[in-house]
């Protein structure tokens, strides 16, 4: 961490843009640390809080009070958490990830994620994957999403996996509860982005929006109904590609949101008893990078989830 240094801006460096500059003269600090530093005031220009892109003149003093460097980004270990695996070799490892549990940390000192907890049983993969804050799981799941969520535990295995990804070789089955009755599966096959007007969310493009949103990312769902109650549908739902939010957004769209979500459902749409969404990581397939045999990994619903369904079956 740099703390309380004082520098004089030099005559070559006039005109640099303070988030710039300050990343130049510290390369060990990333930009977006610099950003938040700056954007919380623990840099100061000529004594006075400053914008990130404000323009630096020859001879103006910059004051850091405080600033994470790269390396203080890292996971920590947290014995206290649980972690549930359900697959594990040499090689790899599979988690059941309860909902409402983070994969990963977004800052410095962060706890109660997953990584925290599998860094605790296994210190040796601290930093596998190049990202501290990120290391040995090769995927992600939403937050108040449970299941599966699999992890490398060597460097090879790590870059075959993410080959396996984005090749799309591995089988990536979901179990979802919607609401409506829907009468036939199908495949969902178009473009989403982020939501311009909502962080965090992602929306479907049309015609009509494409012009205001970026980076469009093709979204491939196929489902399949599974069984069918009074107002809702349980659905086996298989990805194809790994867009943020794919299925709670492409069911949305189709008029049936998952049960329980928070950012998708409909207001005061019936919760059936949920805290969360409805979504379940249930089933990953593919072919084990070391040995070549097929591996099929299973996570069974937890038990607020199954006691949804067996209410929904008495009814």
């Amino acid at each position: 961490m740099i703390r309380d240094v004082q520098l004089v801006v030099g005559a070559a460096e006039a005109g640099q843009r303070l988030g710039r500059w300050l990343t130049g003269r510290f390369p060990a600090i990333a930009r977006a640390q610099a950003e938040a530093a700056i954007t919380a005031g623990a840099v100061l220009v000529s004594g006075r809080r400053a914008a990130k892109g404000h323009a630096l003149a020859a001879s103006e003093v910059v004051q850091i009070f405080q600033c994470l460097e790269k390396s203080d980004l890292a996971a920590v270990p947290d014995p206290t958490l649980p972690l549930d695996t359900v697959f594990a070799d040499a090689y790899l490892l599979a988690c059941n990830k309860p909902a409402g549990m983070p994969v990963h940390p977004q800052r410095a000192g962060e706890t109660g994620t997953l990584v925290n907890a599998l860094l605790a049983r296994h210190p040796e993969l601290a930093g596998l994957g190049g990202d501290t804050m990120f290391p040995a799981f090769v995927h992600r799941i939403d937050t108040d999403t449970s299941g599966l969520v699999l992890a490398a535990r060597t460097p090879p295995v790590y870059a075959a996996l993410r080959a396996l990804f984005r090749a799309r070789n591995i089988h990536k089955e979901y179990l979802a509860l919607v609401h409506g009755r829907m009468t036939q599966g199908g495949c969902l096959d178009y473009e989403l982005a982020h939501q311009p007007a909502t962080p965090g969310q992602m929306v479907a493009v049309t015609a009509r929006n494409r012009a205001k949103v970026r980076k469009p990312m093709r979204a491939i769902t196929e489902v399949e109904i599974a069984g069918r109650f009074a107002a809702c549908t349980l659905l086996r739902v298989v990805i194809k590609t790994g867009v943020t939010h794919q299925i709670r957004c492409q069911l949305a769209e189709q008029g049936h949101a998952v049960v329980g979500d928070k950012s998708y459902g409909p207001p005061g749409a019936d919760t059936l008893g949920l805290a969360r969404h409805f979504l379940h990581a249930a089933r990953l397939e593919f072919i084990h990078p070391v040995t070549g045999q097929p591996l099929a990994l299973a996570a069974p619903l937890p038990p607020e989830l199954a006691g949804v369904l067996a209410e929904l079956r008495h009814a």
